[in-house]
């Protein structure tokens, strides 16, 4: 959110988490990364993609030319969502997890 990590979305074989980031929660006027995540402490879950990270996954031919270029499976909405949205328009930016972050 705005080049900060907010929090982190993982997808298990339960579904889909996500979880504000405490040390986001504790900065100067945090901002939530949607109205359908205020700024908790809790883990937010779900058993399909929340629908605030689906919306950023582009739609039509974009979404089509994704999928042939980078071989995407459609039904993969978080390998969707990892490879076509690191660069969205707006405040909210979405990117794998690297090492140290682990």
């Amino acid at each position: 959110m705005h080049n900060e990590v907010a929090g982190w979305l993982i997808e298990d074989e339960n579904g889909y988490h996500f979880q504000y980031k405490p040390a986001y929660l504790k900065m100067k006027d945090p901002k939530p990364v949607s109205l359908t995540f205020p700024l908790l402490e809790k883990e937010f879950t779900s058993k399909v993609l929340f629908s605030f990270f689906d919306g950023l996954i582009p739609e039509g031919w974009l979404l089509d030319i994704a999928e042939k270029n980078w071989k995407l499976n459609p039904r993969d909405r978080m390998g969707l969502l990892l490879a076509c949205c690191k660069d969205c328009i707006g405040a909210v930016s979405v990117h794998a997890l690297s090492e140290n972050e682990a």
